[in-house]
């Protein structure tokens, strides 16, 4: 890996350290996150009991009712309402999209050019719903899962930008001639990739160590030790944004496949993968179109 920083400019990952343990007391959402572990853990709470706290969030409302009818979960009924969402999607994994969504709201960047909000929420959205489509049509028992881990893969991204803005303009510099990947540029001014700062900061939530690992390693599946196909289906997904062209983030411009899914996803070959891809073109533009809505 290049390296392009002299002694004296060195990142010091003292100080990265010192400033992420600092990202933990950022959120400020706690009590919905709170107040919703506590309905769901509850077992004489019933949908509606739940809907009406979320629906104190109209924010938290339409991006679940979003999600809810997304057609890559190819529900067939329109899901108008907060209940129904909750039936559809069921208390768990609303419990993992609220946790998720709170965690991104509270990090969320606005009113600036070098972060596009809407491209990383589109991009973030899109990779979870198709890493949860994709896992239903292989048979996977962890769609929840996966679409939470889909939600925060690139969570990092934004804690870069944020608590560490003058290396992020540093990565987007060195980005923009091609002669660095963006891992490379992280790696380089910050001592730590993105990849890692999401980790960071879903171990201080307590998410699930296997939603954890695939953020650790969404950019390179094959090196997750426990969890080898829920990261291979959101690095999958995640790569099928880039592929298509449909809803693709700019910091995965320089990220490639790890071919390595094939095996672990058992999709035959290389052949058999480019068809596969193609073949949710169609899902993926549906996608698009509700989220922009």
């Amino acid at each position: 890996m290049t390296n392009g920083n002299s002694d004296n400019t060195k990142p010091n990952n003292d100080r990265v350290q010192r400033i992420l343990s600092t990202v933990y007391n950022v959120p400020t959402v706690p009590k919905i996150i709170l107040e919703v572990s506590n309905l769901i853990d509850n077992p004489k709470t019933s949908a509606s009991i739940l809907g009406r706290m979320i629906s104190h969030d109209q924010g938290l409302v339409t991006k679940i009712l979003t999600i809810a009818n997304s057609p890559l979960h190819g529900i067939p009924r329109r899901v108008s309402t907060i209940d129904f969402a909750i039936v559809v999607l069921g208390f768990n994994q609303v419990k993992n999209i609220v946790l998720a969504l709170s965690m991104m709201e509270s990090l969320k960047v606005v009113g600036n050019r070098k972060f596009d909000q809407k491209k990383y929420w589109t991009h973030s959205i899109l990779t979870a719903a198709a890493a949860k489509r994709i896992a239903d049509d292989l048979g996977y028992q962890t769609s929840g899962e996966v679409f939470t881990a889909g939600l925060l893969h690139d969570l990092g991204i934004p804690i870069i930008y944020k608590f560490f803005n003058d290396e992020y303009k540093q990565i987007l510099n060195s980005t923009s001639n091609k002669k660095m990947t963006y891992l490379e540029a992280e790696e380089n001014y910050l001592g730590i990739n993105h990849q890692e700062v999401g980790r960071y900061l879903v171990d201080q939530w307590n998410f699930p160590e296997s939603i954890a690992e695939v953020i650790s390693f969404h950019h390179q599946p094959s090196l997750a030790e426990k969890n080898k196909e829920l990261t291979a289906l959101v690095h999958l997904a995640d790569y099928m944004t880039k592929q298509l062209m449909i809803g693709e983030f700019s910091w995965d411009e320089t990220s490639t496949l790890d071919n390595k899914v094939i095996e672990i996803l058992r999709l035959g070959d290389e052949e058999y993968l480019e068809n596969f891809i193609y073949s949710y073109k169609e899902l993926f533009e549906e996608q698009l179109e509700v989220i922009n809505i």
